[in-house]
């Protein structure tokens, strides 16, 4: 071969080798790329099937790797008590994450799926991790420092399973106590609300200084993607009914429910779930003006919007009973990420039709494909899809216990101490004989309340790992004196023994969402009853363990002291810390506590504000030196 050959060889070999190597490069696969252009650069690659599997979300028990595969599925969650096992370790979410995550990372252009899971007062899900206390208890603090610790602790061990993204928080101002979820709200007052905001910077990190407004961060592997929820007015429906209508003008929806949203903005809120009741009897998951119109344009989110479980089907009275045309109006309101859950192969196909005859235009798609790859670049999905096990410690760490413990000091409020000048509180730690009662005292499901370990929460000791507040009592008392524990004594027993003074803990049992609508407020039986005997006969402290207000005037004048602990979570020790003086009562209440039900709706500021005890109550104590 002469030179000219074995240069034109030459040449052409390097001619092959550069335009290789400019194949090879992919401008959205390079973290060095400004994000705009990653976006722009993937989307221009992509499909429309592509495209709408994006937006859907399906649950995990359908989230098959042929599924995750054919149909180009961008997101996938746990449902309320959707495990991958029984008590499973943070090793088996890891894989079950991972083998998913594998699935999405083989399809065409390898887009990574974005896992999310509802953690509303710690990793709730998950066995043995650190429950805090629910947002009704939180509210009371006060403490925006102490919540963004919350959410720091609440994305590590959300993170030590694998997990990206949480449904949390939720921002919905509470206005009236028979609402089955006011125990995910902070308060009746908006301000309250807007200060626990602060939980975003903890689950998110906190957003650099130049960061522009309502564009999503989240500052790392050790952080989670949040979602600011429900939008909007969830907390306002008529009576408290769950999913029902709420009746405000434009003025006081923007006042009250509100606020809270545009902190959530201005924090970098990466996602915002949509609320399945109305406003004046439009749905919201249906409302353009509110979701495009207020969220998306007027207040600038440039993350994505997703709806809440079956959401869309719930557009239509009964659910799901016009379909394709809940499609339409979800996605041409805003929704940008549809949470099917199961039936996605009909949400993808009535989405496709109607992109393809010009119903829903590709602009709305694009729209809602942008919002997800963004906040799937800010995470850092595409850099590090898979996760690994070098957080597992930090699932229930005794630090994260420690921290929920000062959370329930802290969220206890007492409401009354003592029927004369002489307080009760403190109580004594020497005592001959104490008498512990009631239906909460040593039942764990029932101290930490709905959304633990199930949808709904569950009732006894083997939930979770935790201390009940009976064990914490026993632990704090001086280890001469006897705990007698009786959950509901009668007459003759309490008479025959001779009690110091008696602890009785009751309240409500675990629900969550509509099936804690309550029109009338009452602890059910034996709650009453044991209050009625012990404080009958014996010195008592009654603890009451609750998701609300709830009545208790009729039995007040028999309780020599009243305290409310909320919904305290796994940390039962933060209660004898407060109860026997290791630490002082500072909380206030967050929420007015109603004399009778027939007062409600009743709010701080109200011409009519007639309380038992009214917001921003709470007695406080010494410590005690021992």
């Amino acid at each position: 071969m002469g030179k000219s050959s074995k240069a034109i060889v030459c040449v052409l070999l390097l001619c092959f080798l550069i335009s290789f190597s400019e194949a090879e490069y992919i401008k959205y696969k390079d973290p060095k790329v400004k994000l705009n252009r990653r976006i722009s650069d993937l989307m221009n690659r992509m499909t429309l099937e592509e495209k709408i599997g994006q937006m859907t979300q399906v649950e995990r028990s359908v989230a098959t790797p042929d599924a995750i595969n054919k149909y180009f599925i961008g997101s996938v969650l746990s449902g309320g008590g959707s495990v991958p096992a029984p008590k499973a370790s943070a090793e088996t979410w890891v894989k079950m994450v991972n083998q998913i995550q594998k699935a999405a990372l083989s399809t065409r252009l390898g887009i990574p799926m974005i896992y999310g899971i509802d953690a509303v007062h710690g990793h709730n899900n998950v066995y043995n991790a650190t429950i805090f206390p629910h947002n009704v208890g939180l509210g009371v603090t006060r403490d925006p420092v102490l919540i963004k610790k919350i959410g720091d602790a609440t994305a590590l061990e959300v993170r030590a399973t694998g997990i990206p993204y949480v449904f949390a928080p939720c921002i919905a101002v509470c206005r009236d106590p028979r609402w089955g979820r006011c125990y995910e709200s902070y308060s009746e007052d908006h301000q309250i609300v807007r200060t626990m905001t602060e939980i975003i910077p903890g689950l998110q990190g906190d957003i650099p200084g130049d960061s522009r407004k309502g564009v999503p961060f989240v500052a790392g592997k050790n952080k989670v993607a949040a979602c600011a929820k429900h939008f909007v007015g969830d907390g306002g429906t008529n009576k408290g009914i769950n999913e029902n209508n709420t009746l405000i003008n434009y003025k006081g929806l923007l006042g009250i429910h509100m606020p809270a949203y545009y902190d959530s903005i201005i924090k970098g809120v990466s996602t915002v779930m949509i609320s399945y009741s109305s406003w004046n009897g439009k749905k919201m998951h249906a409302n353009r003006d509110l979701v495009t119109g207020y969220l998306k344009n007027k207040l600038r989110f440039r993350g994505f919007v997703i709806s809440d479980w079956q959401g869309i089907d719930r557009i239509t009275s009964p659910p799901h009973a016009n379909y394709s045309y809940s499609v339409q109006a979800g996605v041409s309101a805003g929704i940008d990420m549809i949470m099917v859950p199961y039936n996605f192969t009909e949400f993808i196909d009535d989405l496709t039709y109607q992109v393809k005859n010009n119903i829903i235009p590709m602009s709305r798609i694009d729209d809602a494909v942008a919002r997800i790859l963004r906040v799937k670049f800010t995470m850092g999905l595409f850099e590090n899809p898979l996760a690994d096990l070098s957080l597992a410690n930090q699932l229930g760490s005794k630090e994260h216990r420690e921290l929920a413990r000062e959370a329930v000091r802290k969220s206890l409020v007492l409401l009354k101490n003592g029927k004369s000048a002489k307080p009760l509180l403190p109580l004594p730690k020497k005592a001959s004989k104490i008498l512990v009662a009631g239906s909460h005292a040593d039942n764990l499901g029932r101290q930490c309340g709905g959304w633990t370990s199930t949808w709904q929460g569950l009732e006894g000791n083997d939930l979770t790992a935790g201390t009940t507040i009976l064990d914490a009592i026993k632990k704090t008392v001086d280890p001469a004196t006897e705990v007698v524990y009786n959950e509901n004594p009668d007459a003759s027993f309490l008479s025959s023994n001779k009690f110091s003074y008696a602890i009785v803990i009751v309240g409500e049992p675990p629900y969550a969402e509509t099936f804690g609508d309550s029109l009338n407020l009452t602890i059910p039986e034996p709650g009453p009853s044991t209050i009625t005997n012990v404080c009958g006969s014996i010195q008592c402290v009654v603890v009451l363990i609750t998701g609300r207000p709830v009545v208790i005037q009729p039995y007040l004048s028999k309780i020599d002291a009243l305290v409310a602990a909320w919904l305290p979570g796994t940390e039962g020790q933060g209660v004898a810390d407060v109860l026997y003086g290791d630490y002082a009562f500072t909380g206030k209440l967050a929420r007015t506590w109603f004399k009778t039900v027939d007062q409600l709706p009743m709010n701080v500021g109200d011409k009519h504000y007639d309380p038992l005890f009214p917001f921003g109550f709470g007695l406080t104590t010494n410590l005690i030196k021992y």
